[in-house]
């Protein structure tokens, strides 16, 4: 390998790259981690959602935040951007998922992964600083009364998160990697673990596996975006790749190129496919045809419910502290963010539902016209945030979209079962009953109401794995078929719908997936 710049390169720094970074770096290899978002620290991060420049991944307009935001036709993507990736913006929870997910048809016949990962998953709690939420908030309390009403309160359970707790706003040296670690600073409960953490307590990837990673030599390089990558000699990649990247945001873009051995495709759902479908049509033919299919959502359903009572406060804790499993296939949690992050308030609207787009703009209308006080009280509270419980409503029910290459970037298309839809007749009853528990009115987005399109933080699929390139474009090990050194690690690996947050689950199979590569010197790297 010497005749290579770098052993791996590995394409983005999310929950499997970091992994991956992390692992090839300790097995003697030299690792080059590309990512196209910028390396943020506490003060780059915004105090409330309203800085759009410092929160929106919008590099047209000169925004280098955190969060991207991204339509499709039959979903709305929220993600992550910057080194760490996804880590930097979602809300810390990190459950193992329950019996169906693992059992799933698409592909358990791949592997017993229930037993497969079940060394992988306290692995991957321990890298990432999980402990019980020792705090019940406000919207917790509601959920408990809830799940009780339901009889179901022994499904009611506080959550389990990657945040450091020690003592509030007291600096302490790594308690987690034998003083390898950066210093950490106990959580303050403030809600703003979605705006990145300003105050060192969330166990985002640049404090453990990415820091761990650079201690073992890797090098990380921000803001440079993967362009192209082109095998060496043989079609197959057996000689090696050339990696060429670009400035992601510069006015006047550098570009660069670099070769190694092995590639590590980790730049999220959208990121790893889109580069994917690109390089299918350009200089990787051999890639699988599934290139794109098998795109998932947890079934999700997001509502903002807005109370009136002015001496309730929602916003102070972590982001999720609670879960209540409604039946086997379905889940409930309250999302929380910082007191004055309120800027979704610009894009809520009543929550109805309707077979097309004339008759929910009707329903809106009605709403408004027969409600309103309440709609006022909840379209002029003061501070949105603090008066609105999020609940995050998910399900494992399953169905998969197709995405594919259009004149304007990526598109969306229907693949299998029913699309994902933005009226889960559930979801509306539990945001009804919360809602008399907290005296609020339920509020949705408008891409939901007006578009009927569905929002989704866990979108998965896309290089999904398979027994053949006939069935997925990776094998059970993470093996891009057709190619040689080339690995899928991030979400869009994923085959199935688990009906959780995903981010343990693309940790733990990239820990599986690194486990399975010989250090280097001691055989080929497959």
């Amino acid at each position: 390998m010497n005749k290579f710049d770098y052993d791996y390169i590995i394409i983005g720094s999310g929950f499997g790259g970091s992994v991956s970074a992390l692992r090839l770096s300790e097995k003697g290899y030299k690792v080059l981690v590309l990512e196209k978002g910028k390396w943020l620290k506490a003060g780059d991060f915004p105090k409330t959602n309203w800085n759009i420049k410092k929160w929106l991944w919008m590099p047209l307009f000169r925004f280098h935040g955190l969060f991207s935001l991204t339509v499709f036709r039959h979903v709305t993507i929220l993600g992550g951007v910057g080194v760490g990736g996804g880590s930097l913006v979602y809300a810390n929870t990190i459950p193992v998922p329950q019996a169906p997910f693992f059992k799933a048809k698409t592909w358990s016949h791949l592997a017993d992964w229930e037993e497969e990962l079940k060394g992988f998953y306290p692995l991957a709690l321990k890298m990432r600083g999980a402990a019980p939420c020792p705090r019940m908030e406000t919207g917790d309390t509601a959920l408990k009364q809830l799940a009780r009403q339901m009889g179901k309160e022994d499904q009611f359970q506080q959550t389990t998160v990657a945040v450091y707790f020690g003592e509030p706003d007291v600096t302490v040296p790594d308690p987690y990697f034998n003083g390898k670690g950066p210093d950490r600073t106990g959580c303050i409960f403030c809600g703003g673990c979605m705006l990145g953490c300003r105050f060192n307590a969330k166990n985002t990837l640049d404090k453990n596996y990415l820091h761990l990673a650079q201690n073992s030599g890797a090098v990380i390089q921000a803001e440079s975006e993967a362009t192209d990558v082109i095998p060496l000699k043989s079609a197959d990649g057996a000689d090696g790749y050339r990696v060429k990247w670009a400035s992601s945001t510069k006015l006047l873009k550098s570009k660069g190129e670099f070769s190694a051995k092995g590639i590590v495709f980790s730049g999220g759902v959208l990121g790893t496919t889109r580069l994917l479908l690109k390089l299918k049509a350009t200089s990787l033919p051999r890639l699988s045809d599934k290139v794109g299919w098998g795109v998932r959502t947890n079934s999700e359903s997001l509502v903002g419910v807005t109370t009136r009572d002015k001496d309730t406060v929602f916003s102070d804790g972590v982001a999720i502290s609670s879960i209540l499993h409604t039946d086997e296939n379905s889940h409930v949690e309250p999302v929380r963010y910082s007191a004055g992050s309120g800027i979704w308030r610009l894009l809520m609207s009543p929550m109805i539902k309707g077979n097309n787009v004339l008759v929910r703009i009707f329903k809106i209308i009605l709403d408004l016209f027969l409600h309103p006080i309440k709609n006022f009280k909840a379209f002029t509270v003061s501070d949105w945030s603090a008066k609105t419980q999020i609940l995050l409503f998910m399900q494992t029910i399953d169905s998969t979209l197709r995405l594919t290459r259009g004149r304007l970037g990526l598109k969306s298309t229907v693949d299998s079962g029913e699309p994902p839809t933005a009226f889960i007749p559930e979801a509306k009853q539990i945001a009804d009953d919360y809602a008399k528990i907290v005296n609020g009115k339920p509020m949705v987005l408008l891409t939901e109401t007006v578009l009927g399109i569905p929002t989704t933080a866990h979108i998965l699929g896309g290089a999904v794995m398979g027994k053949d390139r006939e069935e997925g474009v990776i094998d059970k090990d993470n093996r891009v078929f057709g190619y040689e050194n080339m690995y899928v690690c991030d979400g869009s690996m994923i085959s199935a719908n688990i009906g959780v947050n995903p981010s343990l689950t693309i940790t733990a199979l990239s820990e599986r997936a690194m486990s399975k590569i010989k250090p280097k010197g001691g055989s080929s790297v497959n």
